[in-house]
């Protein structure tokens, strides 16, 4: 383990004997370390929603800037992440980024106990978590260049769709974990909701530290820095001049942004349309993260391009239907619609992934995953503070996915243009 001394994985006969037996074992441990970074990222997701109920006195748009702050942090060091792997290898960069993660989980432990903490405190714990978010850019950067391309769709499909299940994750152990008292005595006494049921909303980032320990150790003990992933931040910096690095980066916000903007913002959403059934907001990121695996193998055998058109017109149809279910005020057209909307968004994810490596060479294809995925991450900051606005300036989010459908109506046109129509510049 640590550093392997030589890598060809486009090499059959290397990939059989060798290859293969890395590649995988250094995977599976990515993905747990990745779902741990999207659990931190995406706690104040659960949290922000919980914390009028327990004595704190927040404002409809502060709730939704907390759930919204990690997301600008994450975004912002995603373009930080996407060039470590080159500077300081795989291995290293995964055991150091994982390690950080115990800081906000026991910051945000401690600070919610106490409902006089000053906002700006709690807003301080909220970028915090944005450690969380810059996770997926290196790790998908690093998982480029252990598989061959014509497994690429699929080994990225896993990482980022197993890795994107701890935003599910996260929202549906919270409600079950803050029931229970068991380690109060560790954790610290509970808060009172006005009902008189007792919580320990702590447990919600508590419950995340010795994960967050173990799989460090493991991390170090069983992942390898790649010879062939060493770059300096010049030479991968040339991604910014390629045209094709800006569009895909476009069609990633469109998919992936959607996916975590709407994860970040639906808890917060169901408490503001349907507050009875805010337990069920976990649905819409598990649908999306198990469809990413799926949209990565399905475009392995049938092209990105032509999924990730399919993808995107479905998200526009589904948009379309979330408004028109809100008008009805029909809970269940209105869920319906969300999660075909996720689902959608975790397929055109593992879509727009696949085509990268495809369009770009392998040296410019795992800056170009990091750099596409910070950009995207965008979405889970000014998702949220768009339907924040769209919800306190008319009472219901229309406004705000009226937006989002003339994004995704200029996507389809320019992934058609580029890579879909017979005389695209490139086919994939």
């Amino acid at each position: 383990m640590g550093r392997i001394k030589e890598w060809n994985p486009e090499n059959e006969e290397f990939w059989e004997k060798e290859g293969k037996q890395h590649a995988r074992r250094n995977l599976w441990i990515s993905v747990p370390t990745l779902m741990l970074a999207f659990i931190v990222w995406q706690i104040w997701s659960v949290v922000a929603a919980r914390l009028n109920d327990i004595g704190f006195q927040f404002t409809e748009a502060q709730l939704f800037t907390l759930a919204a702050t990690p997301g600008l942090v994450g975004a912002t060091l995603r373009f930080v992440y996407t060039f470590a792997v080159g500077k300081f290898g795989g291995r290293n960069w995964v055991v150091f980024s994982t390690a950080i993660l115990a800081l906000p989980a026991f910051g945000i432990g401690f600070a919610v106990q106490n409902p006089e903490t000053p906002y700006w405190i709690m807003l301080a714990l909220a970028a915090l978590c944005g450690v969380g978010g810059g996770n997926f850019s290196s790790a998908s950067a690093n998982m480029s260049f252990f598989f061959p391309k014509k497994e690429k769709g699929t080994a990225l499909g896993i990482n980022g769709g197993l890795g994107n299940m701890g935003v599910s994750v996260v929202q549906f152990v919270t409600p079950l974990i803050i029931t229970i008292g068991t380690f109060s005595f560790i954790a610290g006494k509970g808060q009172t909701l006005p009902d008189g049921t007792e919580i320990w909303l702590q447990n919600a980032a508590f419950i995340w530290v010795i994960p967050i320990i173990v799989f460090t150790i493991i991390a170090y003990f069983g992942m390898d820095n790649l010879p062939t992933a060493k770059q300096s931040v010049k030479d991968q910096f040339v991604i910014v001049k390629r045209k094709h690095t800006w569009v895909m980066t476009l069609l990633y916000v469109a998919t992936f942004g959607s996916f975590i903007g709407y994860g970040a913002a639906f808890p917060l959403l169901l408490r503001s349309q349907f507050p009875e059934y805010v337990s069920l907001a976990f649905l819409g990121a598990f649908l999306a993260a198990i469809s990413r695996p799926v949209g990565g193998w399905v475009s392995d055998k049938f092209g990105g391009a032509k999924v990730t058109g399919i993808v995107l017109f479905v998200m526009m149809l589904g948009a379309l239907s979330v408004i028109f279910f809100i008008g009805q005020k029909s809970f269940t057209g209105f869920l319906l619609s969300f999660l075909i909307l996720f689902i959608a968004a975790g397929m055109g994810s593992g879509s727009t992934f696949q085509m990268i490596p495809i369009i770009f060479p392998v040296k410019e294809a795992a800056p170009v995953l990091g750099f596409t995925a910070a950009f995207a991450a965008y979405g889970s900051f000014f998702i949220p503070q768009l339907f924040g606005w769209s919800v306190s300036t008319t009472g219901t989010p229309i406004s705000a996915l009226y937006i989002f459908i003339g994004f995704y109506v200029i996507s389809i046109l320019l992934n058609w243009y580029y890579y879909q129509r017979k005389n695209s510049e490139v086919k994939c």
